[in-house]
């Protein structure tokens, strides 16, 4: 008997580490939709955007995460602030696409975006988006030394 309820934890265990698994590939999964269906028209299926017309992301977008204003200019842009989706899925894909297309281009520590972060920014969307890259990839060059973008 004494077995059987060992076996029992060990099961109930397995089935409680299975289930947060595919909780956090089934977040995944809904990140890389959610690309795929907002995104990747313009910046295409690798982040690689159309030269002159959609920026890149891949290799890349992690850069504005070390300047003022950069962490919140890449939700700002009316692309992804008026993604048709809520706050957390939104959330999730920004995160999707910084350790997918740009992991190594990341501040240590990377700080994931919130659901409450991102409802925040989402409500003071950019007009000016141009100038705005602009002055950040300045300021990149000027901290990084980013050539390439």
């Amino acid at each position: 008997m004494r077995t059987g309820i060992s076996g029992l934890r060990l099961v109930s265990l397995l089935l409680l580490l299975l289930g947060s698994c595919a909780t956090t590939s089934a977040n995944e999964i809904l990140a890389r939709q959610n690309y795929i269906l907002n995104c990747q028209g313009c910046h295409l299926p690798d982040g690689s955007g159309s030269e002159g017309n959609v920026p890149k992301m891949n290799d890349f977008v992690g850069y504005f995460l070390h300047v003022p204003g950069g962490r919140e200019f890449i939700v700002q842009v009316p692309g992804a602030a008026g993604a048709p989706i809520p706050d957390q899925e939104l959330a999730d894909v920004m995160n999707w696409i910084l350790l997918n297309f740009s992991k190594n281009e990341l501040p240590d520590p990377f700080v994931p975006y919130s659901a409450e972060e991102i409802g925040k920014l989402r409500k003071e969307p950019l007009i000016d988006v141009h100038q705005r890259r602009e002055d950040l990839i300045t300021r990149m060059k000027d901290k990084l030394g980013v050539t390439e973008y």
